[in-house]
């Protein structure tokens, strides 16, 4: 229930120099003041103002447990949008228990995941996509994934949103007004000017929705797969990009038989690099399993490594032949051809036989030509959205919905333009609502909440 006062720790759990517990609402100043005594005696929390700091002892009857700092926020002016306390005392995991437990004896509860944020919503402190996005802050491990995050929390997203909603809804009005009058045969929503706003609202729809394939691989890590024959250097090429030994180097042709996958970021990016069984006719039942693997890793990867051996000169045409298949059955793949083993190879020879074709030279083992690799992909990647702060759909469950917005919408057109009559056109403009609501939380259930802020860390 709202109504409780919840308290956890708000900072990682584990031994640290300090340690953040919060404690949020109705009754948090009240309960945390039956246990902290301030160094200046005449100082009470319940007596200080929004945003003030306080020293003091956190005390068990006559034992003092630790000394604390105090941040006191009051009323709405907190992230909860309730009275609130933050103890910050030091990080002894015995410290931290017996304040927690301390506090759950003078009348607070445990915190729920994201109970915190839910409160915060639930109090207008933020809409519900604002809500998630504090969740993809947390978990954001890369610059791209941090910069989506924080557009969306700061309302990009849900402005936008909210904007074509309320438009749509003025127009929803107005139809609903026709149905009063509808005796009367009369129009007071002009259809023509309609049509304009349904147009303009399928196009940021789709822009949105087409943004959520970026977005998706910029929160996840962008798939790289690399493939080739057998014993070209696949294996050495992910420990190149890691800087550690992560898969089996051996001179043996079909060592690798699944797939090993590791994350890195470049450019701010993270990139998720998957190193496959190498490609070839084989008979060996494992490997063939390993080798129909790489073609399922193929078809999720953004970015295709496509690696031949440049110093088994008599593979070339076959290499050729491979690259060429590749590029047929997955046409709208990113692929690069990487020629390895540079440093053993004739030069002359490599360029003379693939003049034409674009590839990068490397070395994986000597780690030459690592660093030009790293910067092609990430310039194949770059799009210069998020640096200009276009809204990204990162979210799933947003993709999910404005999906269905648009669906409605485009019913919508389509009814207009057969000339259907107001109360047909209002259910369909009442669906649209209702999904683009989903995303802001103006149209929520319990169960809706539960499933999104059980994802989140306990004391957020």
């Amino acid at each position: 229930m709202q109504d409780s006062t919840i308290v956890a720790l708000a900072t990682a759990s584990g031994v640290g120099a300090i340690a953040v517990i919060r404690v949020s609402g109705k009754d948090a100043i009240s309960i945390c003041d039956k246990v902290f005594v301030a160094k200046s005696k005449k100082k009470t929390l319940e007596t200080q103002k929004s945003h003030s700091l306080v020293l003091g002892d956190i005390v068990d009857n006559n034992r003092v447990i630790d000394e604390v700092l105090a941040s006191v926020f009051v009323g709405t002016n907190s992230y909860t949008g309730e009275n609130t306390v933050e103890i910050s005392c030091h990080g002894s995991i015995y410290i931290q228990q017996e304040i927690v437990n301390l506090l759950l004896t003078k009348g607070c509860s445990h915190a729920k995941p994201g109970e915190f944020t839910l409160r915060a919503f639930l109090n207008g402190k933020m809409d519900l996509s604002q809500a998630e996005a504090v969740a993809d802050i947390i978990a954001s491990s890369s610059k791209s994934a941090h910069e989506i995050a924080i557009n969306q929390m700061r309302g990009g997203f849900s402005s936008q949103i909210k904007d074509l909603r309320q438009e749509l809804l003025n127009f929803a009005s107005l139809i609903e007004l026709e149905l009063d009058f509808s005796e009367e045969d009369v129009e007071f929503a002009e259809r023509d000017e309609f049509k304009q706003l349904l147009s303009r609202i399928s196009a940021a729809l789709k822009k949105l929705i087409d943004s959520f394939a970026l977005g998706n691989v910029l929160k996840n890590g962008i798939p790289v797969a690399i493939v080739g024959e057998p014993n070209v250097g696949k294996s050495t090429l992910l420990n190149s990009f890691l800087n550690e030994e992560r898969a089996i180097v051996s001179s043996i042709a079909g060592t690798t038989r699944d797939a090993i996958e590791d994350e890195i970021v470049l450019g701010g990016m993270s990139f998720r690099f998957i190193d496959t069984a190498g490609i070839r006719e084989t008979t060996d039942e494992i490997e063939s399993i390993g080798i129909k693997k790489t073609f399922e890793k193929i078809e999720q990867s953004q970015v295709v490594l496509y690696l031949f051996d440049s110093s088994n000169t008599g593979r070339y045409d076959t290499v050729k032949e491979e690259i060429s298949k590749i590029k047929k059955k997955f046409p709208s793949k990113k692929i690069l051809l990487i020629a390895n083993k540079t440093d053993i190879c004739d030069i002359k020879l490599l360029e003379s036989e693939f003049k034409g074709i674009e590839y990068i030279e490397i070395s994986a083992k000597q780690s030459e030509g690592i660093l030009l690799l790293e910067q092609e992909l990430i310039s194949m990647i770059k799009t210069g959205k998020i640096s200009n702060n276009e809204t990204i759909v990162s979210n799933s469950r947003h993709f999910e919905a404005l999906s269905n917005s648009l669906m409605e919408v485009k019913n919508i057109e389509i009814g207009i333009y057969n000339g259907i009559s107001a109360d047909l056109l209002a259910i369909d403009i009442r669906q649209a609502l209702w999904h683009m609501g989903e995303i802001t939380g103006e149209v929520t259930n319990d169960e809706l909440l539960g499933n999104i802020f059980a994802n989140f860390c306990i004391g957020k």
